[in-house]
């Protein structure tokens, strides 16, 4: 069992940028996958960002140059760098990893971009 919190979520104007932060119950290095998908109002969920076992960084054509992952190996974590966000990157914003062929997910955060 993997547990995964999300936080850093948050209201702000468009242009403005975000940190969020996954924080997970085991080490990171134990995952094949380690990225982010998020949900808009009404939307399916969609990937934005994923970090694969073998050092590749994959973004969404949608957050390419805007959007930065990075993992905290002493700290369990993931992060997710947004700037120049738009009303657009509006949603739920999921952590997810994928361990031995198993998904988990995180409960989420509100990242809100108000115009």
């Amino acid at each position: 069992q993997v547990q995964l919190v999300e936080s850093g979520g948050g209201l702000v104007q468009a242009g403005g940028s975000l940190n969020l932060s996954c924080s997970a119950s085991i080490g990171i290095s134990s995952f094949s996958r380690m990225g982010w998908y998020r949900q808009a109002p009404g939307k399916e969920r969609e990937l934005v960002s994923v970090w694969f076992g073998t050092r590749t960084t994959y973004y969404s054509d949608s957050v390419k140059g805007r959007f930065t992952l990075s993992k905290g190996y002493s700290t369990n974590s993931a992060h997710l760098q947004m700037n120049d966000l738009s009303p657009d990157d509006t949603g739920v914003y999921f952590c997810n990893v994928l361990l031995r062929g198993e998904n988990y997910w995180g409960q989420g955060t509100q990242v809100t971009v108000s115009s």
